[in-house]
């Protein structure tokens, strides 16, 4: 199974250095443009600690990618078929959702993430997540709470929703049942 999950921490943390080598920034630049502090992300990098989605997401935005872009796996031109097994999972530390990479390919704008979120559990991400992206939720089973700056949205299965202009953003699973449901991505 090629799943970030199992070899998170070791995979995440070199592409993240490899990021900032390629953009020949210090750990203090990465740190002041991310607004993560320099000891997180020298943990990170060397696989010591495993982050939250909303340090990953500061992270992406510092190098302006999508947080999917840093799970991205190396997949060859003619591959179109990939195998629930292959696509690539991770689950945060601390809210416990489960996020599986279900499409992204460098040549197309979108990207498909699959989210497991927890009973009672909820992440969220600044607003400077959104910047460079469009994005649709879609909720397939459960009940999301959607909360887009001072709006909240209740989210049942079949219920989709585009978010607005960039505001911080929380998804949370009030109920005592899991909430799975699809986010697709566009890229700017």
């Amino acid at each position: 199974m090629s799943t970030i999950e199992d070899s998170a921490d070791e995979g995440l943390g070199r592409r993240i250095r490899a990021e900032r080598d390629a953009r020949g920034w210090s750990l203090a630049e990465l740190a002041g443009r991310a607004s993560v502090s320099k000891a997180m992300l020298s943990k990170i990098e060397r696989a010591e600690a495993s982050p939250t989605a909303a340090t990953l997401s500061r992270i992406a935005t510092a190098y302006g990618l999508t947080m999917a872009a840093l799970f991205e796996v190396t997949a060859s031109e003619s591959s179109r078929l990939v195998r629930a097994k292959d696509q690539p999972t991770w689950r945060d530390p601390k809210a416990d959702y489960l996020r599986r990479q279900v499409f992204l390919h460098a040549a197309n704008p979108l990207e498909l993430v699959e989210i497991e979120l927890p009973a009672r559990q909820e992440v969220g991400f600044p607003a400077s997540a959104y910047h460079l992206i469009r994005q649709v939720v879609w909720v397939i089973d459960g009940h999301l709470t959607l909360i887009e700056g001072a709006l909240r949205h209740e989210l049942t299965a079949g219920d989709r929703i585009e978010l607005g202009p960039p505001s911080d953003i929380v998804f949370r699973n009030e109920s005592a049942q899991p909430c799975r449901y699809l986010v697709a991505v566009v890229r700017r």
